[in-house]
């Protein structure tokens, strides 16, 4: 890992070029303070940093002007993130002796850094800087700093008027323990949470929790065969809770170094894992997978040859036939000639959250995000900013499909051991949208037997897919929902006509999910159904562009089915002269017609009517009634 702090224990203990120009003499120091330090030395090189305190305390208390002491000491702290401690015992020895002590400058501004007080580290660098005498090697360290450094202090001025509060929650001991947890992944409900846990310091395993009244219960190794003597880490549940992807390194059926492997929920537990192939999977390292809300891509960290250097993220696409397709890299936006890793897709499918040390950041690895745009394109990775990314690693970041709450991985200082999972609130400026869902079965409306089909959402006013998810075998799905536009909702199985509906969410973000059982209607004479994402002005019969959606859909049911003829029925609310309702009824119904036959479906096979207001569907004396009553119906009339 690059770019560490530096603690230069013993690389500048005895700087005597130095100290024959200074106030300090090594050969002035106490001799019991010297043995004293000597001890503390043999504990840091041990990295038995904690014990090396009290022994150079007591040294420096032996010999107070014992610069060297308070140097390797605030090395220590340094060592330990004890970032307040390390900058005061640096600036006792500078205080001492300023001219010996210079070139430890880098180390002590790292640390300020570490405190966030970017400004004064900006300052301690350019100091460093303004030396004749800098090794080339130091004088690039300390300018790749002063480039972070100027990074954050820019960044807090535009965010000077912030009020955010950044506060990570330790989940506590039921999930956290004197071993290391990290990758922590939910399910989209937030009831469930999988997370990888390191035993004995070496083993990799997964563990479980579910939330009862927003608290989590005490963790569980996973059910079924997920969990084997070696290592499973790295790990992304799908937002259904239906497929666990994950890492497992030098297995006898791997492809590379590290592998991407799926394992199934099943009745009895989480199935054997199976390898994802050669088209995820090369002779190198893949690893960090994650799964789209839909199932249909997977997003992961790849150091395979052809590359743009280090790790790259890349992205796969599930097949009609049920296979992977060959990954794709995201490209010099996203990936540079260091590493990016830990790709997050959030619910909303447009934000990908990532790590990077090759972007410009804090100084080692920060997280960023880039959104998707309605050309799939990926915008300018940002940086999520101080005090989220910091001087140190940060990665593994989950984000809620509330598009606030965070989880992620640190060994702050109140870890219970090692890395612990936290959770906190994110900034409001870097939150995805906050995203919804629809679950349910699509079943057969005469039989009630549940039907695999397929299931699209789709943008209405880009007429984007956002999500196309195929059901399980007995017709259960879930959807996800981002807020801020409007939807149209479609789900479609050859020999049925197809169901939509439509959820406008541009202008209003409600706080409660939808279950929506849906019966499909098998293609018979008079089966009908609202077209319910078919849009006019009000008192107009031009089609509204967000109707094409829905059009086309229409023109695909009657291509797949060449013999079926059908009538359109247009309808409408009480309001005004009925013979009025009953012209605007009959042209809105022609006007679909035209638009089916511009798509070359034969005129012989489409009629159009008009009812006006005379098959209300909903009672015409509330605003919502007369809502549904304002609607245009597909009818069967000849198969």
């Amino acid at each position: 890992m690059k770019n560490r702090i530096l603690t230069c224990f013993t690389f500048f203990l005895l700087l005597f070029s130095f100290s024959t120009l200074a106030q300090y003499s090594v050969s002035k120091v106490n001799k019991k303070a010297i043995e004293a330090y000597t001890k503390a030395m043999e504990k840091v090189q041990n990295d038995d940093y904690k014990n090396a305190i009290p022994i150079f305390l007591d040294a420096i208390q032996k010999d107070p002007a014992y610069v060297d002491a308070y140097l390797s000491l605030a090395g220590v702290y340094g060592q330990l993130k004890n970032y307040q401690q390390c900058v005061d015992t640096y600036e006792k020895a500078f205080a001492l002796d300023s001219n010996y002590t210079s070139f430890y400058r880098l180390s002590y501004s790292i640390n300020l850094a570490g405190l966030g007080q970017f400004e004064k580290a900006m300052n301690a660098i350019n100091a460093l800087l303004a030396r004749n005498d800098l090794d080339p090697r130091s004088r690039k360290s300390a300018e790749y700093r002063r480039s972070s450094y100027q990074f954050a202090v820019d960044f807090e001025k535009a965010h000077a008027n912030d009020h955010y509060v950044f506060a990570p929650k330790n989940l506590g001991e039921g999930i956290n323990t004197t071993e290391s947890e990290y990758f922590p992944s939910l399910t989209i409900d937030g009831s469930q949470m999988i997370f990888t846990r390191r035993l004995n310091g070496m083993n990799e395993d997964f563990f479980g929790t579910v939330k009862n009244n927003d608290a989590w219960s005490k963790a569980f190794h996973l059910q079924g065969n997920i969990n084997t003597p070696q290592n499973e880490g790295a790990q992304n549940i799908s937002q259904d809770g239906n497929w666990l992807v994950f890492t497992g390194c030098y297995r006898p059926d791997g492809y590379g170094s590290c592998d991407i492997y799926i394992s199934y929920q099943t009745n009895n537990g989480w199935s054997e894992a199976m390898n994802l192939g050669r088209n995820i999977n090369s002779d190198q390292w893949e690893s960090q997978p994650c799964l789209s809300p839909d199932k249909r891509d997977l997003y992961f960290a790849s150091r395979r040859h052809g590359g743009l250097g280090g790790s790259d993220i890349y992205v796969s696409h599930l097949q009609s036939n049920g296979s992977w397709s060959r990954p794709e890299n995201l490209g010099a936006e996203i990936n540079t000639a260091a590493d990016e890793y830990s790709p997050f897709i959030h619910a909303d499918n447009q934000t990908l959250f990532f790590t990077s040390n090759g972007l410009l950041g804090y100084g080692d690895e920060d997280i960023f995000l880039t959104k998707k745009d309605t050309q799939n394109k990926w915008s300018k990775p940002q940086n999520l900013g101080y005090p989220i990314n910091t001087i140190n690693t940060e990665s593994t970041l989950f984000i809620t499909s509330d598009g606030a709450t965070a989880y992620y991985s640190s060994d702050r200082s109140d870890t219970k051991g090692g890395l612990d999972i936290y959770s906190f609130n994110l900034r409001p400026d870097v939150r995805p949208n906050k995203t919804l869902w629809i679950k349910g079965k699509v079943f057969d409306k005469k039989t009630n037997a549940g039907l695999p089909s397929t299931v699209e959402l789709i943008d209405l006013l880009s007429k984007r897919t956002i999500s196309r998810v195929q059901t399980d075998e007995t017709g259960n799905y879930l959807i996800t929902l981002p807020v801020g536009k409007d939807y149209a909702f479609n789900v479609n199985r050859r020999g049925y006509l197809f169901y939509s509906d439509n959820y406008s969410l541009r202008d209003k973000s409600p706080d409660s999910t939808y279950q929506k059982n849906i019966p499909l209607q098998p293609i018979e004479v008079n089966a009908a159904i609202v077209l319910k994402n078919i849009f006019f002005d009000f008192s107009k019969y031009n089609l509204k562009t967000e109707s094409q959606v829905e059009l086309d859909k229409v023109v695909q049911l009657m291509q797949d089915n060449p013999t079926v003829r059908i009538q359109i029925e247009g309808h409408t609310d009480n309001v005004g002269k009925a013979a009025d309702n009953l012209k605007l009824s009959e042209n809105r119904a022609k006007a679909v017609v035209s638009y089916l036959v511009s798509k070359n479906i034969s005129i012989t096979r489409l009629t159009s009517k008009g009812f006006g207001a005379t098959k209300p569907i909903a009672d015409n004396k509330t605003e919502e009634g007369k809502a549904q009553n304002r609607r245009t119906e597909l009818k069967v009339v000849a198969k």
